[in-house]
């Protein structure tokens, strides 16, 4: 079965996911999408100029809508990083030009015919990726958002900053908005084979202290090269190849919660029919009380954005 994936925006999100994809051979098929035409040419150019060094064959196609009617998975990462360039740190600053551009975009997903799996990256995920599902009119479980996947791998490596090891020898998950009302279910993190509440007293851990740098580590990078890139173009590429190999792994991704009447960062099992399964956890009443807040601003965040 060929592999098709399409890139929506090939900024510096984009074309790192598109690398990642070229240089490990994960599609068969892809498809660049830009509105700097001579970017997008310029890219795939570089690409095909590197193939003759690496070990797989990647068939790229440049700027046609049209081709994605049977891609496997589009990738939207298309934005204006420079809006990220506030002395809030917040992703919302984004949301007046994401939210324009993107209705643009889903519709002409939608024209396409294509019937795949939408994996958005653009920023603010959670109202973006309601956006998408609102316009293209897919079913629900069919487009994800990266979502606090990226922020769970942020707090996997400051536990395992801590503790000397792989940040792969954490488990756990960081829940609702990526953005500022996000935090990590501590009662869901493993490590040493442990729950981290028995590590954090046996070790004098701060876990508020690793909380605000899973919740602040993207900003940090932000404001060391004014962008992010390699992390989240990983977590997408990641999230993708979950979909087209039908792994059924269990994710912490921005996905459709009918309880809270929302797209939020919960996890779920996902598969080639994208959200297979949700997972229920069970949490304090504070995680539930902090779950709630991030819903509501998101849906709020929402009605504005198909407002307007």
């Amino acid at each position: 079965m060929t592999r098709k994936i399409g890139v929506i925006g090939m900024g510096h999100v984009g074309s790192t996911a598109a690398h990642y994809i070229v240089a490990n051979g994960f599609a068969d098929d892809l498809v660049l999408i830009d509105i700097n035409e001579d970017k997008v040419k310029a890219d795939a150019i570089d690409f095909e100029d590197a193939m003759s060094n690496l070990p797989v064959h990647t068939n790229i196609t440049v700027n046609d809508y049209s081709a994605l009617q049977d891609a496997d998975v589009i990738i939207s990462a298309l934005g204006n990083i420079k809006l990220q360039d506030n002395p809030n740190d917040d992703r919302f600053a984004e949301l007046p030009f994401t939210s324009k551009a993107v209705k643009s975009v889903a519709q002409k997903i939608k024209d396409s015919g294509f019937n795949g799996i939408i994996v958005a990256i653009t920023n603010p995920v959670d109202v973006i990726t309601s956006i998408y599902q609102q316009i293209t009119g897919l079913p629900k479980k069919h487009v994800i958002g990266t979502g606090t996947l990226l922020d769970s791998s942020r707090m996997k490596r400051a536990v395992a900053d801590e503790l000397n090891l792989d940040p792969r020898s954490v488990t756990g998950f960081n829940l609702g908005e990526h953005g500022n009302s996000q935090f990590t279910a501590w009662l869901t993190v493993r490590v040493l084979s442990h729950p981290i509440t028995e590590i954090a007293k046996e070790r004098g851990l701060d876990l508020d202290a690793l909380d605000k740098a899973a919740r602040e580590g993207g900003f940090n990078v932000f404001h060391g090269k004014k962008y992010t890139n390699y992390g989240v173009a990983t977590a997408a590429v990641r999230l993708a190849n979950t979909v087209m190999s039908d792994a059924h792994t269990e994710l912490a991704v921005s996905n459709y919660r009918e309880e809270l009447g929302t797209y939020l960062s919960y996890p779920a099992v996902v598969g080639r029919d994208g959200i297979i399964e949700q997972v229920q956890l069970q949490l304090t009443d504070d995680e539930k009380k902090k779950l709630q807040i991030s819903a509501d601003y998101i849906k709020t965040k929402f009605k504005e954005s198909m407002e307007n």
